[in-house]
């Protein structure tokens, strides 16, 4: 979330721009993907597990998977037309989501389709059990909505106990008519992953552009997990409308503009401080 106000370049420390990046260079860095090997002498064998975190976005997985099975880049995106996977209609074939954060196990004979098959199908049982179907006590949603709510939650909150805070920022500004002016909207729209939001980027043209348009993007912006659904079903009570993360466990909630300011001024103070010096 940021502000319209001037200077022209203006930052909000991001949760989840920065875990997707470390957790894309584990992917790198591993020797396979980013899972853990367990091998089990006993048994002569080695069993090999994938690891989706919260927040990956479906381009991260397709990668992950690419990489868990040892195929060339870009043969998980491809099978997707053949995998037959059960998604709702709003989502017209686009996994984006639905591919549950969680341990899978690879199989001998695994395939990009049955790995995504089976995390959409662990999504759709996850979700269920949240009531997510039924929608939320405080605005009647569909099932595909919450997810996408629950996605910019899990982008957007810094810590577990922040979750719930930044739905009721959601709930409050859609209740007004607010657009929700989520930075992490504008990084999906520009396929990025940055602490760093311009003015310029708050005018591009785009459905996820949450500056621009207001209302939910038109879909999830990654892949959220259970914390972030059940923030969205359960949002704290509270009367924000505006939050920045100022330092790193110091996220700022507030329900007035002019008090916003000025913890964006003093996030800005303290980056600006913490820069190394040329």
């Amino acid at each position: 979330m940021q502000t319209n106000s001037p200077p022209q370049t203006q930052f909000r420390l991001t949760r989840r721009g920065r875990a997707a990046l470390l957790a894309i260079g584990a992917v790198v860095a591993a020797t396979a993907v980013a899972v853990p090997l367990l091998i089990l002498e006993h048994e002569r064998e080695t069993r090999v597990s994938l690891v989706i975190p919260e927040g990956w976005r479906a381009g991260t997985i397709y990668r992950a998977i690419d990489k868990a099975l040892r195929l060339p880049p870009g043969s998980t995106r491809k099978s997707l037309a053949k995998a037959h996977l059960d998604l709702p209609k709003a989502a017209r074939g686009n996994p984006e989501g639905y591919l549950f954060p969680a341990t899978y196990p690879i199989h001998e004979k695994e395939t990009p389709e049955s790995l995504l098959r089976y995390m959409v199908d662990t999504a759709r049982k996850r979700f269920s059990r949240g009531n997510v179907t039924a929608g939320s006590q405080y605005n009647p949603m569909s099932a595909y909505q919450t997810v996408t709510m629950a996605s910019i939650v899990q982008s957007e909150a810094a810590t577990t106990e922040d979750m719930g805070k930044v739905a009721r920022v959601i709930v409050n500004r859609m209740r007004r008519g607010m657009p929700l002016q989520m930075d992490s909207t504008l990084n999906y729209a520009m396929d990025r992953f940055t602490l760093d939001t311009t003015m310029a980027d708050t005018r591009i043209t785009s459905p996820y552009n949450t500056y621009r348009r207001t209302g939910l993007p038109p879909t999830p912006i990654g892949n959220p997990g259970a914390d972030a659904l059940h923030a969205v079903l359960n949002p704290t009570p509270g009367n924000w409308l505006y939050f920045v993360t100022v330092k790193p466990g110091d996220t700022r909630f507030t329900a007035t503009y002019d008090e916003h300011l000025r913890n964006v001024q003093e996030f800005n103070r303290l980056r600006a401080s913490a820069s190394p010096r040329r």
